[in-house]
C-alpha cells in the first residue's frame, strides 16, 4: 500500500465521519422546520454566527457519541500500539494490516505508535461528557444558592457571598492543581465534596416541584416520589466507589465512576459554582424589583414560587449564554489538566494529554500535537460563537 496524499486523506476522513454529517443534516432540517416553536433554541437559526457555532459544537457532540457509544468513526483502538507506526506521517499505511483492519493511519502515529486520528475522536467523547455535565451541576449549585441569596439578602446573602468570594480568591489553575493531586485524592476529599455538591440537584428538584404543585398534593407527591427515587439512585451511584472511603448500598450502585474522573468532575463543579452563584445573585437582585414580581407577591404566592417560577425563567437568557461560555472554559481547563497529567489516567486519550505527548517532538513531527490542538480550538470557538448568537437573539426579546 502507498502513502495517501492529502486529498485522499481528506476524502477518507469525510467518509469516516459520514454518520456525523447525516446526524447534522437531520438535526438542522428538523430545527429549521420547527424553529418558531422551539423558543430561544429556535432563534439560534436566525443568527448566522449562532448557527456556525452550533454546527461546530454538534459536530463534536455527534463525533463523541458515535465514537464512544457506538464505536463508529474511529479507525483503530486509541490505546493500542502498532508495530512500525511510531511517529509516522499522516496517510501512512498500516504495517501488517489484516482483514478487517483499517488500512491507514489517517493523521499518522504518535511517539508510542498509536493512531492520532482515533485518539482525537476518542478524546471528544471525554470532553462532551465531562464539560457539559460538570457545568450543569455547577449551575445547580449556583442557582440553588444564588436565587435565595439575591431574593432575601441580609445575613444569608452575606454568608454565602463570603464563602463564594473566599473560593474565588484562589487562582483557578492553582485550585485545580491542589484538588486533583494524587495526595488529595487519597484523603477521600473529592468524594466528600461529591457527597455535598451532588446533593444540590436533589434539593433544587424538590423545591422546584413543591413550590409549583404544593396546592396539588397528589401530583406533587407522585412527581417527588418518582423524581427523587431516580435522582437518589444516580446520586448513590456517583458518590459510591468500591474499596474507597465511601462505599455503601452497593445493591443499587448502577455504575462505578473512575476516581480520576470523579476528582476532575468535582473540581470543575467546585471552581465554577461560586461564579455562577454571583451571576444568579446579581440577576435575582435586579429582577425582584420588576412589576410582575410585585404582582406575584400581591397574589400571595410563596417566596420559592416567585424565585423559581417568576424570577428564574426571566433570567434564562444570560444564564444560557453563560452556560455555553462556561462549557468552553471548562474544556480549556480539562485540556490544561490533561496537559499536566492531572486528574485523568495518563494513557487516557484526552486532548490535553495528547498535546503534551506530541509537543516533545513538535519540531520534527508536528501532527500528533497539532491535531488535538485544532480539535480543542474548534470546540471552544464553536461554543463562543454559539454564545454570541444566543446573546444577540436574547437581546431582541
Amino acid at each position: 500500500m502507498d502513502l495517501l496524499t492529502w486529498s485522499d486523506i481528506i476524502i477518507q476522513i469525510v467518509l469516516r465521519l459520514g454518520p456525523v454529517w447525516v446526524a447534522l443534516v437531520i438535526l438542522f432540517l428538523v430545527s429549521f422546520r420547527f424553529k418558531r416553536s422551539l423558543g430561544l433554541y429556535g432563534k439560534v437559526f436566525d443568527s448566522t454566527i449562532g448557527m456556525i457555532g452550533f454546527a461546530i459544537v454538534m459536530f463534536w457532540v455527534f463525533a463523541g457519541f458515535f465514537a464512544g457509544a457506538l464505536d463508529w468513526i474511529i479507525t483503530h483502538d486509541p490505546l493500542a500500539q502498532f508495530s512500525g507506526m511510531k511517529n509516522k506521517v499522516p496517510g501512512t499505511p498500516l504495517r501488517g494490516a489484516e482483514d478487517g483492519d483499517y488500512s491507514h493511519f489517517l493523521f499518522g502515529g504518535d511517539h508510542l505508535a498509536r493512531d492520532v486520528f482515533s485518539r482525537m475522536i476518542a478524546g471528544s467523547t471525554i470532553v462532551i461528557i465531562i464539560a457539559p455535565m460538570a457545568t450543569l451541576f455547577a449551575f445547580m449549585v449556583g442557582i440553588t444558592l444564588g436565587v435565595p441569596a439575591g431574593y432575601y439578602g441580609g445575613r444569608l446573602d452575606t454568608t454565602i457571598s463570603f464563602i463564594a468570594n473566599l473560593i474565588l480568591a484562589f487562582p483557578v489553575i492553582l485550585l485545580f492543581y491542589l484538588l486533583v493531586t494524587p495526595e488529595i485524592r487519597l484523603t477521600g476529599l473529592p468524594q466528600y465534596m461529591a457527597v455535598v455538591l451532588f446533593l444540590f440537584p436533589l434539593i433544587f428538584y424538590t423545591v422546584l416541584v413543591n413550590s409549583r404543585f404544593h396546592i396539588v398534593p397528589t401530583k406533587r407527591n407522585a412527581l417527588l416520589g418518582i423524581g427523587l427515587a431516580v435522582l437518589g439512585i444516580l446520586y448513590i451511584s456517583l458518590i459510591n466507589e468500591a474499596g474507597s472511603k465511601i462505599s455503601f448500598l452497593s445493591s443499587i450502585d448502577l455504575f462505578d465512576v473512575d476516581a480520576g474522573l470523579l476528582t476532575v468532575f468535582v473540581s470543575v463543579v467546585f471552581v465554577n459554582a461560586p461564579t455562577v452563584f454571583r451571576i444568579v445573585r446579581g440577576l435575582t437582585m435586579d429582577i425582584k424589583t420588576r412589576d410582575y414580581v410585585a404582582a406575584a407577591q400581591t397574589r400571595g404566592e410563596g417566596a420559592w414560587y416567585i424565585m423559581l417560577w417568576e424570577i428564574l425563567p426571566n433570567a434564562r437568557g444570560p444564564l444560557i449564554v453563560d452556560f455555553c461560555l462556561r462549557i468552553g472554559y471548562t474544556t480549556i481547563l480539562l485540556g490544561t489538566l490533561g496537559f499536566f497529567g492531572l486528574g485523568l489516567a495518563p494513557e487516557d486519550p484526552n486532548w490535553g494529554a495528547t498535546i503534551n505527548d506530541g509537543r516533545k517532538l513538535l519540531s520534527i513531527y508536528p501532527h500528533p500535537a497539532l491535531v488535538p490542538s485544532i480539535a480543542l480550538l474548534s470546540l471552544v470557538l464553536g461554543l463562543n460563537l454559539l454564545a454570541d448568537g444566543l446573546r444577540e437573539e436574547s437581546l431582541k426579546d
